[in-house]
């Protein structure tokens, strides 16, 4: 029975990896459309989509900016960046909706792939590096899908997606194994705490990411604009402005930073059941608290000494990049207590 579920899950990861990999083609040719859109001409745009557009336009006069930039109906249209900043286009479209429904499908099969894993091993389903990324890219994407019911970003879709494909495709060709029995160190409640407040961390740390990338080539195109410099990637125009992104970003990364603040702590204390001791400057241990700091300084730059715009983007950008290589690089090379032979996380 533990073989034929865990068989079903596999075979079910692969379809949720070619839909992701279908999803991710559609919200790359809705940027292909935004771009189109943006750079046409005012006076080729239909009445429809002005009509739409005059809607938005009182609805934003009342509302809060920076929420009635990131809210918006799903048929209206947004002028992005400013007053004036360029033409309205679509904040909807055919291949819009059709790449969120598929990765809403995709990640249902994702799911039902996740506890099947669960069932088949009688545990929690993130107890080494292949069930990690299984449970963590499900997660990454489900905040995305959850965030979208609060703040319409799916137009971050093609970072998202993108990000969720390669990592899925990796773990797949070098972190699976088979269904096998933890390590004693492992047979501990603490691997649920610990692990799944690092996962959401790495969630919300994940989509931090994806609003700072946007952030950053946003700032770029409109100082561009501001310097009367050739427009360059049309379909930034049809995004927020960079302000509002930095915003969003910023607490996005606040939750982030609270979840994997929760993991050194879960860690320290299930360190402390498992060897006798509360840390030991393992190397994971070491990474761990890296990254705790590198977001760290991230917030308190940014409240206190005044760092917005692109340098406090990069450093969200940085501190992604350390939790990527805490995972991929420290876990695989970097030999130590957390090891476990290299099965587990």
């Amino acid at each position: 029975m533990t073989e034929t579920l865990s068989t079903i899950s596999e075979i079910a990861i692969y379809v949720v990896m070619g839909l992701y990999v279908v999803a991710t083609a559609l919200f790359v040719l809705d940027l292909a459309k935004r771009s189109s859109q943006a750079s046409a001409p005012a006076a080729v745009r239909s009445a429809v989509e002005r009509r739409a557009e005059a809607t938005a336009a009182v609805s934003s006069g009342t509302a809060n900016a920076s929420t009635a930039t990131l809210v918006r109906p799903a048929t209206a249209t947004a002028t992005v960046g400013g007053a004036g900043s360029g033409p309205a286009v679509p904040s909807s479209s055919k291949m819009l909706r059709a790449a969120m429904t598929v990765t809403t499908v995709a990640w249902v099969i994702h799911l039902a792939s996740d506890v099947l894993r669960g069932v088949a091993a009688h545990r929690v389903p993130w107890a080494n590096m292949w069930e990690f990324s299984l449970t963590g890219t499900l997660v990454i994407v489900g905040l995305f899908l959850a965030a979208n019911l609060r703040w319409d970003i799916r137009w971050i879709g093609t970072f998202i997606m993108g990000l969720v494909c390669v990592l899925l495709m990796i773990a797949q060709v070098r972190y699976y194994v088979p269904v096998v029995p933890l390590p004693p160190p492992l047979q501990s409640y603490w691997l649920v705490v610990h692990i799944i407040v690092a996962i959401f961390g790495t969630g919300f740390f994940a989509l931090g990411f994806a609003l700072s990338a946007a952030q950053i080539a946003q700032s770029w195109r409109e100082k561009r604009a501001a310097a009367s410099l050739p427009e360059a990637l049309p379909f930034l125009k049809t995004l927020p402005d960079a302000l509002t992104l930095e915003n969003l970003s910023y607490r996005v990364n606040i939750i982030g930073f609270i979840c994997w603040t929760f993991t050194l702590i879960a860690g320290a204390i299930w360190a402390e059941k498992a060897w006798g001791r509360y840390w030991g400057w393992d190397t994971k241990e070491v990474w761990t608290f890296i990254i705790w700091v590198i977001y760290a300084g991230y917030i308190h730059a940014r409240a206190t000494r005044g760092w917005r715009g692109s340098r406090s983007a990069w450093l969200a950008i940085i501190g992604f990049a350390a939790v990527m290589f805490n995972f991929g690089i420290v876990n695989v090379f970097f030999h130590g207590l957390h090891s476990y032979s290299g099965l587990t996380n």
